[in-house]
């Protein structure tokens, strides 16, 4: 029996822009492993690039993925947003494979702050209260669907411009 060629392609430059786009967006699902169950788990939450292009979210130590992320951070992020009309899944979409990183030096978190404050201003009613930490998202491999018939398998320095 014949081998089914792989249906997702490499990266050419259109998917390297188009997954760049998708970067641009303020929020992202992620998905991470409860660190009690050992079951998977999702959540929606602002999502965003620091000032060195890393990928970066702020998050509540209340909130059920801060504690699965500091037991195991391995994860993954999907970014990408059904359009108004149409099949949700001729949209483009990125799926990242990430290891998450909670961001602990004061300067670090400073600069972070105000980056993060310029596409998220609304954070400013929260991002000083003391259980709030910044996570940077280390990207291991990247699955952009483009749209129907349009997958393309990327690396992380092919976000790099």
């Amino acid at each position: 029996m014949a081998q089914r060629p792989d249906p997702v392609a490499p990266a050419d430059d259109a998917a390297r822009a188009q997954a760049r786009a998708l970067l641009a967006l303020p929020h992202a699902a992620l998905a991470f492993r409860d660190p009690e169950e050992g079951s998977p788990g999702i959540s929606r939450i602002a999502f965003g690039l620091g000032h060195d292009g890393q990928m970066l979210t702020l998050i509540s130590a209340l909130a059920v993925h801060h504690a699965a992320l500091r037991a195991d951070p391995a994860c993954a992020l999907l970014l990408g947003e059904p359009g108004p009309k149409g099949d949700p899944l001729i949209h483009p979409r990125l799926m990242i494979r990430a290891t998450a990183g909670f961001v602990t030096d004061p300067d670090d978190r400073s600069s972070l702050r105000a980056a993060w404050l310029t596409t998220h201003p609304k954070a400013r009613l929260y991002i000083d209260f003391a259980d709030f930490a910044f996570v940077r998202f280390t990207p291991v491999s990247l699955l952009l669907n483009g749209g129907f018939g349009k997958a393309f398998r990327l690396m992380p320095g092919d976000l790099s411009q």
